[in-house]
């Protein structure tokens, strides 16, 4: 992943806390999917707030914008997820989008 169009996907949620495990199954089935079938996505890391864990960070890296709203919102296994996360979601999912300006040695 390098260039110009390189960008980092900062998704935040809160997850119904009847709904947690579900969403964690989710994720996990997923993912991998993800990093398996798009080569455009180069990396997905799921965080959890050690405070509450119904609200969830998830740090993407892929190829472009995009790659990320174009293609990957168009695959089976993406709109299965969005569709199962309509259960387990407590609200909208927050989603940005970041350019790496300088990285620590």
């Amino acid at each position: 992943m390098t260039g110009h169009s390189a960008v980092t996907v900062v998704i935040t949620g809160k997850i119904k806390p009847d709904k947690l495990d579900l969403a964690r199954a989710a994720l996990q089935a997923v993912i991998p999917q993800v990093i398996a079938k798009e080569p455009a996505c180069h990396s997905i890391r799921l965080h959890e707030d050690p405070n509450d864990p119904c609200r969830l960070l998830i740090i993407e890296q892929w190829d472009s914008i995009e790659a990320f709203t174009g293609p990957h919102m168009q695959t089976p296994h993406q709109k299965a997820f969005f569709e199962q996360a309509q259960v387990f979601l407590d609200g909208d999912a927050d989603f940005t989008f970041w350019r790496e300006t300088l990285a620590a040695p």
